[in-house]
């Protein structure tokens, strides 16, 4: 614990020196705890300088997503973030919450990884999830809401996560209908969102979210089968992004998303949703069990259902199924 909050006292005092006996005072710890402290903060890779007669000035931080990395970049929420679980190594985040959710935690908690041992993505997909590359972040909502009504919040999280990088890293993604986040041609973020309902009422108990965006990974991460289809922040800007900035970034959006989900104001995120699709009008191809079939994609519907126009003349709206976009992760055909 000494650790923890002497790397708060020091974030607290960014770039200025602040003396061993005041550390000591102020955090009612021995001068000894203090630098048995300091000690473990440089082995975990801060950059700590010491001056005899100044004390310790924090320089510069390595790219942790601590509880305290992230609350030191996170403004004030209303609910999403108010209970923050960080991992080093966790099966998956929307796991995790999926436990947690059986014990009552709390609406609005969200859990952070290192690392997933056990991501998955739609369709009982595996998310890759190494260690120090992305960030893998899920919140847990109990919204007071039919589950009918939480159809679209899949993509509307999308818009959230756009918001989110654009804000740190200063790129949007665009949109692949219907959970792909899309930069440069290729997947950098996935989204997974799962429902649990009460069985005899269908009542909704909790909606889970999770996000997993590709952030430090070089070339050679993508190497093999994910060479033409996966990308990070780091390859389509050739600058280090924060994954602890990203991540309080994500959780404020997040609190938004949810705060206007509350009060039913989710028009501009519809709107911003139709403008990021990118999959609207680009020819498709549905992938069913047995059938590949060429359409157009002309929009979505207020529930983000993708509206198409087939060969015939007739139009659909798909709402379940996958899609292949003309020009996106190797198809051309």
């Amino acid at each position: 614990m000494s650790k923890e909050t002497v790397l708060k006292l020091l974030q607290a005092n960014s770039g200025k020196f602040v003396s061993g006996e005041g550390v000591s005072q102020e955090l009612g710890i021995t001068r000894a705890a203090v630098w048995k402290a300091v000690n473990a903060l440089r082995r975990d890779g801060y950059d700590i300088e010491s001056r005899k007669s100044q004390g310790y000035r924090l320089m510069d931080a390595p790219d942790r997503v601590s509880e305290t990395e992230i609350r030191a970049r996170l403004g004030e929420t209303k609910l999403v973030g108010r209970k923050l679980v960080c991992f080093e190594s966790v099966d998956s985040t929307n796991s995790y919450l999926k436990r947690a959710a059986s014990q009552g935690v709390v609406d609005g908690t969200v859990a952070v990884a290192n690392e997933q041992t056990g991501g998955r993505g739609r369709r009982g997909r595996s998310f890759e999830s190494p260690a120090g590359k992305g960030l893998y972040i899920s919140a847990l909502l109990r919204p007071p809401v039919e589950p009918n009504h939480l159809l679209p919040i899949t993509g509307f999280c999308a818009v959230a996560v756009c918001n989110a990088i654009e804000r740190v890293a200063g790129v949007r993604p665009r949109i692949k209908w219907a959970n792909d986040l899309v930069l440069g041609e290729r997947k950098l973020c996935g989204i997974l969102t799962e429902l649990s309902m009460e069985g005899e009422s269908g009542a909704l108990q909790y909606a889970i979210v999770g996000i997993g965006v590709n952030v430090t990974q070089t070339e050679e991460d993508f190497a093999g089968e994910l060479e033409n289809i996966a990308t990070s922040l780091y390859l389509q800007t050739g600058e280090p992004v924060s994954r602890a900035s990203l991540a309080a970034a994500i959780i404020e959006e997040l609190d938004a998303l949810y705060m206007a989900l509350l009060r039913h104001r989710m028009q501009p995120y519809l709107d911003a949703y139709r403008q990021d699709c990118l999959t609207i009008g680009r020819e498709v191809q549905l992938l069913w069990e047995d059938v590949h079939e060429k359409v157009l994609a002309t929009g979505v519907d207020d529930e983000l259902g993708l509206q198409v126009l087939r060969a015939s003349g007739a139009t659909e709206t798909i709402r379940t199924g996958e899609v292949s976009v003309r020009g996106l992760y190797g198809y051309v055909e």
